[in-house]
């Protein structure tokens, strides 16, 4: 019967799918089918895929797939019904031999997401073997002296098959003499004996031939056949016996070659030859012959072979003592030998379903594998356990007798372990416990879990003015702790307005290896500090990335020429006339030249000197070497020439250094002809002439106005700057403003760059280089900024205006 069992009428058949259902839960997702043996290819088991709660439209998808253990192909499914059937002939004697139970284990497993079920195929026994006697024909030979009712064991037949297609049944041919008794042993098997019902008269009847027919249990019924060959004896009328029947003895598997199992003994009530006795072997069953030798003269019955408890447990043995009387006489008894089992068996581990690699970021108990273990022992010796290396974020989760799932037990890490080799180790419960091993190699795939990292955040660069096109000013570096494509880097800028212009009209950077290029030559007077981000991103999806930041300093040359200030120009040339009474004394200052560098640092320091002097004697006039004042060496004489030519080299402290030329014409006049109101910037001359008392005293007046307004000026400006600012010290960012490059010299002034002034304390240097702050522009914001900015400006006019106006009065 096919498919699941069904007994009963129609009305129990709901109740009985109830209880199948509830069987079906129970154990754990197994399912149990039956069908007979030999059932043709094809042949319907059941609807798996509904019985397992499976779509059709989801087998294939989900990979559907049965896997036999140790079975072969003898079942197959239909994934396009979900119907289970016979692919090949299944031959329960060959696959299960005589055991009550025989079953078909399958695993049903499927896919996304992983699913195993267990199923189980009983195969029912078919009425297929007919009893079969070990020989066509036996002969016994039986005295005359026989009483009545004298029992004669017979070879008895053995069937393949099991429970009642096994059950035998034995009848004899019609004759007067014997009769047939089947005794039951203490294994349920029979044995058949045949009964003399009266004396034998050998000289009336010497043979008899009779046909011992065996008839099993099955539907239809099977027989076979034993033909009887029975010689009649004279005389020797006693036969040997042992002392019991049937003997029961127990021994271990693996036992040494010659280990006696059982030493044998019988008893024959004659004398002399007639009780002497001989041993021997009638049968071994199951076919277990070679497995044992019998002593003909002691009865020691001993291990020939090797004994295994995996492939037989029991043996029976038939022992038969006879005399050598005439004619001779026999006994007969039973040896049943039960095999002890020992654990001499390792267990097997098998790994299967292995879903690799497994990506960092799997969940916690996802299944990765599927492991089944065996082990043929028995008892404790075949009971299997399971165990995994230590600290490993796996582990081994039973599902099943003999059954585990292999899971993730924590989060894993790629950056971290990119693969674990996993040791998976089975023992069982035997003394001493054997062991076996499987070894699985788990790769941890990457996903972008990590964003590029810069060494730093922040990088500060110095590149020189007047850079050429194109030149390399930095690499930037970020490294991806992914791999692969989630490892690579590509690099921008981040894009930004400088002033008027963009951000990548100054800079550019190569997308595959960082380098930052200045696209143009770079003015120091223009821009000091150009501040940028670089951004860098992976390729994976989606891409993380990171950005630095870069603080360029363009660093000054002397790529400017030092440039004089105006002064009142007269005649061509450009030549500066100046009239100079010939009764000054050494000392007195004549003009002052001044000069400005657009430069700063060493290369806006600016010194000056007399270039040349055209008189024999030494020059009456020197120029200050910071300064710039033209003053005289020495007092004037009617011997020098009434008109002086001075001309002047200013010179920067730059490498190299770049110079500019003023020409001073000194007219010598009397005293009594020094003009009444002298527009020369002296400082320290001496005048008795009231109008330039009244001069000097209307210029004291205006140089403190202008300096109050400037204090004034200055004190509102720091106080607004540092209350929009965070408190640092008396500093902060401004517009240009005066630079003093020598304690000494000439004040410089430049409307291109913005400076960064501080009070400090301490003895102030001689030379004083400012460098632009780290502040963007446009850092502040509200009505600060707004008002900081319109101070700013007007701060600015202001300066300007002071500084025209002391030029001018100088």
């Amino acid at each position: 019967m096919l498919g699941f069992q069904k007994r009963g009428s129609g009305t129990l058949r709901p109740l009985l799918w109830l209880l199948l259902l509830t069987a079906w839960q129970a154990g754990s997702g197994q399912l149990h089918y039956s069908i007979p043996e030999e059932a043709k290819h094809g042949t319907f088991v059941g609807r798996i895929a509904q019985d397992l709660g499976l779509e059709l439209a989801e087998l294939v998808p989900r990979l559907f797939r049965v896997v036999p253990k140790d079975r072969g192909d003898l079942l197959e499914v239909n994934l396009q019904n979900g119907i289970l059937f016979v692919n090949s002939r299944i031959d329960r004697e060959a696959l299960c031999g005589r055991s009550a139970e025989c079953s078909i284990h399958l695993e049903v497993i499927v896919d996304r997401p992983l699913q195993v079920f267990h199923v189980e195929v009983e195969v029912r026994d078919i009425n297929d073997n007919p009893p079969v006697f070990p020989l066509k024909e036996q002969r016994l030979r039986i005295s005359e002296s026989k009483p009545p009712d004298s029992r004669f064991p017979l070879e008895g037949a053995s069937d393949a098959d099991i429970e009642e297609n096994a059950m035998l049944i034995y009848s004899l041919s019609q004759n007067e003499y014997f009769s047939l008794e089947s005794l039951t042993n203490s294994k349920q098997t029979k044995r058949p004996s045949l009964i003399l019902k009266k004396s034998l008269d050998r000289e009336k009847t010497p043979e008899l031939n009779l046909l011992l027919t065996a008839t099993d249990g099955g539907k239809p019924e099977l027989t076979g056949t034993l033909q009887l060959l029975v010689r009649v004896l004279d005389v020797n009328d006693n036969d040997p016996e042992f002392n019991q029947l049937e003997y029961k003895v127990r021994i271990t598997e693996n036992a040494a070659k010659g280990t006696v199992v059982i030493k044998l003994n019988a008893t024959d009530l004659d004398e002399g030859v007639n009780a002497d006795l001989s041993y021997s072997l009638m049968s071994i069953k199951p076919n277990g012959r070679p497995l044992f030798t019998l002593d003909e003269n002691n009865g020691e019955l001993r291990v020939n072979g090797t004994l295994d408890y995996e492939e037989n447990k029991f043996y029976e043995v038939e022992v038969q003592a006879t005399d050598k009387g005439t004619p001779p006489m026999a006994g007969h008894c039973t040896v049943s030998i039960e095999i002890l089992d020992l654990n001499d068996n390792s267990p097997e581990v098998s790994v299967t379903s292995l879903s690799l690699p497994v990506p960092e970021d799997t969940q916690p108990n996802t299944v990765i594998a599927l492991i089944s273990v065996s082990d043929l022992d028995s008892g404790a010796n075949g009971q299997v356990t399971c165990s995994l290396t230590p600290k490993v974020p796996f582990k081994i989760v039973s599902t099943f007798k003999n059954y585990y799932s292999l899971v993730l037990g924590s989060n894993l890490d790629r950056e971290k372990v990119s693969a674990y080799d996993l040791v998976v180790t089975a023992h069982d419960g035997g003394s001493p416990s054997l062991w076996a091993s499987a070894s699985v190699s788990v790769e941890v795939a990457d996903v972008n879990d990590n964003a590029p990292a810069f060494a730093q955040p922040e990088y500060t660069v110095f590149v020189k003015e007047n850079n050429p096109p194109g030149a390399h000013i930095f690499t930037v570096s970020a490294v991806d702790a992914d791999a692969q494509e989630n490892a690579l880097v590509s690099y921008s800028l981040v894009e930004r307005r400088v002033g008027e212009r963009a951000l990548s009209s100054y800079v550019s950077v190569h997308a595959e290896s960082g380098k930052v290029y200045a696209l143009q030559p770079l003015d120091h007077e223009e821009l000091e500090l150009l501040q940028f981000q670089v951004s860098a991103r992976d390729a994976g999806v989606p891409a993380l990335g990171s950005n630095v930041t870069l603080q360029v300093f363009v660093l000054d040359e002397n790529d400017n020429v030092p440039e004089l200030l105006p002064l009142r120009v007269v005649g061509a040339g450009g030549a500066v006339r100046e009239p100079v009474p010939r009764s000054v004394s050494s000392g007195h200052v004549v003009l002052k030249v001044r000069a400005v560098d657009a430069d700063s640092g060493y290369n806006a320091w600016l010194s000056y000197e007399l270039q040349s002097w055209a008189g024999g004697e030494r020059s009456p006039f020197s120029v200050g070497l910071y300064t710039g004042e033209i003053s005289t060496t020495r007092a004037l004489d009617d011997a020098d020439a009434p008109r002086q030519r001075l001309l002047v080299l200013v010179r920067d402290h730059g490498e190299p250094a770049l110079t500019a030329t003023a020409t001073v014409l000194v007219s010598l006049v009397e005293s009594n002809q020094e003009p009444k109101a002298s527009s020369r910037a002296l400082e320290g001359t001496a005048s008795s002439d009231p109008s330039l008392v009244d001069v000097n005293m209307y210029l004291i007046i205006a140089i403190c106005s202008v300096s109050s307004l400037l204090v004034l000026t200055l004190v509102l400006y720091t106080a607004l700057r540092c209350s929009a600012l965070p408190i640092e010290g008396a500093c902060g960012p401004g517009k240009p403003m005066l630079v003093c490059s020598s304690a000494l010299g000439s004040w410089s002034y430049s409307q291109q760059r913005r400076q960064k002034t501080c009070s400090g304390e301490g003895r102030s240097n001689t030379d004083l280089m400012a460098f632009s702050p780290n502040v963007p522009p446009g850092s502040g914001s509200g009505d600060s900024g707004v008002q900081n900015g319109i101070f700013e400006n007007v701060s600015t006019v202001i300066l300007e205006c002071i500084s025209c106006l002391l030029m001018s009065l100088m």
